[in-house]
């Protein structure tokens, strides 16, 4: 199904999506930025109609997960030292926003929101199929894994040329013994010479 055009760009809303606590969240700022109206006036239609946002909806944020996003996120460093934490919402605490901010604004901001959720769970369901399936191939290559081995120091052997013998550096002298002193002559003996002279 096509998007047809938005006032917001599901790219846009992507860009602002976070992983906290284990689930896709936007941050009170986004939202009253990507709505068109002041964080505080959507926080106070939150906090008038309260009983729409269980935990699981909307939460606030802990001290280190600000300090996290602050640290992270340039846009963000106005609550350095604010002493208010800010708000996050899930994709169901997004929706019950509509309700609750009922202009036409809202109402197309909320269709672009909601298609950025459908195309990051898309994603992530891509991602998992194929992080199955690599896990699958390195099965499959762990039992050949020997074999592949085996291949490997066969064609290590192939291309490593065997040692020859090597031959001795001179040459043989086959000349009779030298006559020294007073003695019997001995037999010719056999001399090698090394090339060290």
């Amino acid at each position: 199904m096509k998007e047809r055009n938005s006032i917001i760009p599901v790219d846009v809303v992507l860009s602002r999506i976070f992983f906290l606590r284990g689930e896709k969240v936007l941050i009170d700022r986004d939202l009253a930025e990507l709505y068109g109206v002041s964080t505080k006036a959507l926080n106070q239609a939150v906090k008038r109609n309260q009983r729409r946002f269980p935990p699981d909806f909307m939460f606030r944020l802990t001290q280190s997960e600000r300090q996290e996003l602050v640290t992270n996120c340039d846009r963000f460093k106005p609550l350095k030292h604010s002493s208010a934490s800010p708000s996050a919402f899930t994709e169901q605490g997004v929706a019950m926003l509509s309700s609750v901010l009922n202009s036409d604004r809202a109402i197309e901001v909320n269709i672009s929101i909601m298609r950025a959720f459908v195309r990051l769970r898309k994603l992530v369901a891509s991602n998992a199929s194929l992080a199955r399936r690599l896990a699958e191939l390195e099965e499959k290559l762990g039992e050949h894994d020997q074999q592949i081995q085996g291949v490997f120091e066969a064609i290590r052997q192939l291309m490593t040329p065997p040692e020859r013998e090597r031959k001795k550096i001179g040459f043989e002298v086959n000349e009779p013994a030298a006559r020294y002193g007073k003695g019997k002559t001995r037999g010719s003996r056999k001399q090698v010479c090394d090339g060290n002279l």
